[in-house]
């Protein structure tokens, strides 16, 4: 037996020995817990989203270009990256608890600290910040509840999806809302960062060690993982990372510019674009039924269709210059895809190409591939657009560039997935 693997033997029988002196957890405090999770990570997703139909007021108050809003938009998921590896490592020696927590607070007060900028330097850093704490709260939420919920991890994960995609719903609503009722953008940050702070309050007293500590091994099964490679780091895990890298530049580059697309070259109103990414965020809700499919038939198949799909909306979207009621349209099918069939069954499947002792560097290795380069994907977009358009722009990033991930997607190999069947 390999060094590797005792290790994982061993942190896998402290998590049992630890499971075995903990008072069973009733239903009604799972339940508690899991929707306070699920509150938090709509937070997350508010913090996140309420950003981008705020740019062009934001712009025109500091000057900055359509590359600089680009990559400010976007950039907060640099932060996530350098957060997913290291709270990977974390969550699978430590209590992932107090992981969970810390992310809250951190980017919660980065969220805040925003309208506090006076200038492009400062105010990347108040993203990256922010982005850091969301990568951390992504890595231990995902951890968590996949090992809570190991036979039902797509679903649970589509819950959490669920979550997400109301905070992408109603941050675009409520910001452009209060931006019009206080003649600031400022107002939306310190309400969401306030909020964050309150639920981390909150999950402190009412989420159990019972619902974040819980075993994986112990859940998923007592038979043996011999077929599984011993590293978390191999064949699959890999082709499953680059379809994370080329998804999240081709979605957060989307996301990040999608309201400046509507308002510089649709011409809608400020009202029209956030209506238009609200729908965004209600397709996303389809991820309880996006994760139900992945823990019901192939994902990697499941995966594949989806991103073909991203990539045919894509075209609708940049090609045919369509009225509001269709770009809304095509905002719900592109949030369906996108925020609840890709995202929920990549993080899933991405804890099922490991043993289930490694679940916590799984975590973070999606985090880290799918928000990494998607830091640069506003910047690289903005530039696509000044290159050669919207139109064309849209297809290289947002067309041209899911196919390359349905490649990546054609390596791996569900036979070697910790819940298939021997």
């Amino acid at each position: 037996m390999t060094h590797a693997a005792q290790v994982d033997t061993g942190a896998a029988s402290a998590a049992e020995t630890q499971e075995a002196g903990r008072a069973p957890l009733s239903r009604v405090m799972t339940g508690v817990g899991f929707l306070l999770v699920v509150l938090s990570y709509m937070v997350n997703a508010m913090d996140r989203q309420v950003f981008p139909p705020l740019l062009p007021n934001i712009r025109a108050e500091y000057g900055f270009s359509l590359e600089q809003g680009g990559l400010l938009a976007t950039n907060f998921t640099l932060g996530m990256a350098l957060a997913g590896l290291p709270a990977g490592y974390l969550l699978d020696r430590f209590r992932r608890k107090t992981v969970l927590l810390v992310s809250i607070v951190i980017y919660s007060l980065g969220t805040a600290a925003t309208p506090l900028a006076t200038g492009f330097a400062d105010m990347t850093v108040y993203r990256v910040v922010s982005g850091f704490g969301e990568g951390m709260q992504s890595a231990a939420i995902f951890a968590a509840i996949g090992a809570f919920f190991a036979h039902r991890r797509g679903l649970a994960f589509g819950v959490i999806g669920v979550g997400y995609s109301i905070g992408v719903f109603i941050a675009p609503l409520i910001g452009v809302r209060l931006m019009s009722t206080h003649g600031t953008w400022h107002s939306p940050f310190y309400l969401f960062g306030t909020a964050g702070l309150l639920i981390a309050t909150a999950a402190l007293f009412l989420v159990k060690t019972g619902l974040t500590e819980h075993s994986a091994d112990k859940t998923v099964s007592t038979r043996t993982h011999e077929y599984m490679p011993v590293s978390a780091y191999h064949r699959n895990t890999i082709a499953l990372a680059v379809h994370s890298v080329v998804s999240g530049v081709a979605i957060y580059g989307f996301l990040g510019l999608y309201p400046t697309y509507l308002i510089t070259s649709l011409h809608y109103t400020a009202g029209q674009a956030a209506l238009a990414m609200s729908l965004l965020g209600f397709g996303g809700m389809t991820a309880v039924f996006g994760g139900w499919l992945g823990d019901r038939f192939d994902q990697r198949n499941l995966l594949i269709v989806s991103l073909l799909a991203v990539s045919a909306i894509s075209v609708c979207i940049y090609e045919t210059y369509a009225g509001v009621a269709a770009q809304c349209a095509f905002a719900f099918l592109m949030g369906a895809f996108g925020l609840g069939f890709v995202y929920p069954n990549t993080n899933s499947a991405m804890q099922r190409a490991v043993r289930p002792g490694q679940i916590g560097r799984a975590s973070g290795l999606f985090v880290t591939s799918y928000y990494g380069p998607a830091a640069f994907s506003g910047l690289l977009f903005a530039a696509l657009v000044d290159a050669f358009g919207w139109s064309r722009a849209g297809l290289l990033q947002v067309t041209l560039l899911p196919l390359l991930g349905v490649a990546a997607l054609t390596f791996v190999r569900t036979s070697q997935f910790n819940n298939a069947a021997r």
